[in-house]
């Protein structure tokens, strides 16, 4: 039994004419009809009663039509996947995350997949949460690690948390500004130097929300770092900072403290556009992210981290 002796088959039975199954399947009406016959002749049994011109399926033709189907169905979904796999041999991922993430676990996850997936140009950009949706917005990017919630005035995004964080106080670990402090209050950076953010920077906005929440204007001694400026500032003494806990990693000159509660959380989603369909590729990433987080242990993540379920591919 060969795969294009059922397609012919299926074709007869969807037209009930050998005629326009021959044409429908480009081919001659002879040898489909040549086909068909050896596929009966294989089987032991008449497929098609052909009396006075009429097609029709035989109880055999009956019971295999349901099976014929499936196989060519399977058959040709082994074809796209094979297909798709093969497509996989190149090709890129235009991915945006902030720069804790770069820091953090996004490396390990990129690593992973470009092990997998050698032929795939992975293209990361490093930036803020807010200018990653700008450029998520202007097709410049498949995929974005972005903090929710979005602005009202975002393009549409669909949007997928994946990973909630506790955001602390970190300083110098050299000096005496904690105190050997379990956790800090918002109130307890009140006249302290800060090293704050550029523009951009949801963590930015965060801490100067929560202080003017709390009654004061913070006192900014540093303004306007990336990430990896504004912690070699904390480092050289020049103030705290409030930063994603998983930037400490790796860290030694750097000491972190939790706030105390209302704690200053966030949450990491991963975003693309709803009216564009992401790419194999970018969806292969997807689903090699998800698997990457979702075998995380406390251990990798520590206190402050915490992978939000499910997470599905």
């Amino acid at each position: 039994m060969q795969f294009q002796q059922l397609a012919y088959f299926l074709a007869v039975a969807e037209t009930r004419h050998f005629t326009r199954a021959a044409e429908l399947s480009r081919v001659a009406q002879p040898s489909l009809s040549k086909q068909i016959r050896n596929l009966e002749e294989e089987l032991g049994a008449s497929l098609f009663s052909r009396a006075r011109g009429n097609i029709t399926l035989t109880p055999a033709g009956e019971a295999l039509l349901p099976l014929a189907q499936r196989i060519i169905t399977d058959m040709e979904t082994a074809r796209r996947e094979v297909q798709e796999l093969a497509g996989m041999r190149r090709g890129r991922v235009r991915l945006g995350a902030t720069p804790s993430l770069c820091a953090g676990l996004l490396a390990d996850a990129l690593a992973g997949f470009h092990d997998r997936f050698p032929g795939i140009e992975l293209l990361v950009e490093e930036s803020g949460s807010r200018d990653l949706i700008r450029a998520l917005g202007k097709g410049e990017l498949d995929l974005a690690l972005i903090i929710l919630p979005l602005q009202s005035s975002d393009p549409a995004f669909v949007t997928t948390p994946i990973l909630r964080e506790n955001l602390v106080v970190v300083g110098a670990a050299d000096s005496s500004w904690h105190a050997d402090r379990a956790s800090l209050r918002i109130t307890d950076l009140r006249g302290r130097p800060l090293v704050m953010f550029r523009r951009g920077y949801d963590v930015r906005e965060a801490t100067l929300h929560a202080c003017r929440a709390a009654g004061f204007e913070p006192h900014l001694a540093v303004e306007g770092g990336e990430m990896d400026a504004v912690l070699r500032f904390v480092e050289a003494g020049l103030g705290l900072a409030v930063v994603p806990s998983m930037v400490l990693k790796n860290r030694p000159g750097l000491r972190g403290v939790p706030l105390a509660r209302p704690r200053l959380l966030r949450t990491i989603a991963l975003a693309h556009r709803k009216d564009v369909d992401p790419s194999h590729t970018a969806n292969a990433f997807r689903r090699h992210l998800m698997a990457y987080l979702s075998h995380l242990t406390r251990a990798d993540l520590g206190e402050d981290l915490e992978v939000i379920a499910p997470l599905r591919g």
